[in-house]
């Protein structure tokens, strides 16, 4: 099986999972950005990774999609800022709205598996966020600072832990 890790990422969070998962697989496989992807027709599985950026599917990653995506088989990772599991019911519902975004994106694809972790949110992009003048981000920005050292070890973990489930088909 003949197997591409491509990722757009602009803090480095998305790039350290794309590692970890090109780690964990065996055989012919190729890693690249988004940037340096001409076509994926010649692989049989394609990770494709990016961060989740202001509520949505960054521009850059939806032509990515639309050029590249129809019809392949799919095993999708997204970092997101957010906690992953938390105890505030209406952030979880949040959270789970963006990540079918992600999800539905890949609707021409064949998904075949999906993760996601916290990424660490930059303090430029909380910045931006916090000049965005929209209360929701800036709320959002605010909370930068429990962010900071994520993807941690133990989410790459989970990355090489999927990355063996998409292998095996051991999608439960």
């Amino acid at each position: 099986m003949k197997i591409l890790v491509t990722w757009w990422s602009s803090t480095g969070n998305t790039k350290k999972v794309a590692e970890a998962i090109f780690e964990a697989l065996p055989g012919e496989k190729t890693i690249k950005p988004f940037a340096e992807v001409e076509s994926i027709d010649s692989y049989d599985l394609v990770f494709v990774g990016f961060p989740v950026r202001q509520f949505g599917v960054h521009a850059g990653v939806r032509k990515f999609i639309s050029t590249h995506a129809a019809g392949k088989k799919i095993a999708l990772f997204v970092t997101h800022a957010m906690l992953s599991q938390g105890n505030d019911p209406a952030k979880q519902r949040l959270l789970e709205k963006e990540l079918e975004r992600c999800r539905t994106a890949f609707s021409e694809s064949e998904l075949v598996g999906f993760f996601h972790c916290q990424g660490e949110l930059s303090e430029p992009v909380a910045a931006e966020l916090m000049q965005s003048g929209i209360p929701m981000l800036q709320v959002f920005a605010s909370m930068q600072p429990l962010t900071s050292g994520h993807p941690d070890q133990s989410e790459l973990e989970q990355a090489k832990d999927f990355t063996s489930k998409v292998i095996t088909g051991d999608m439960r």
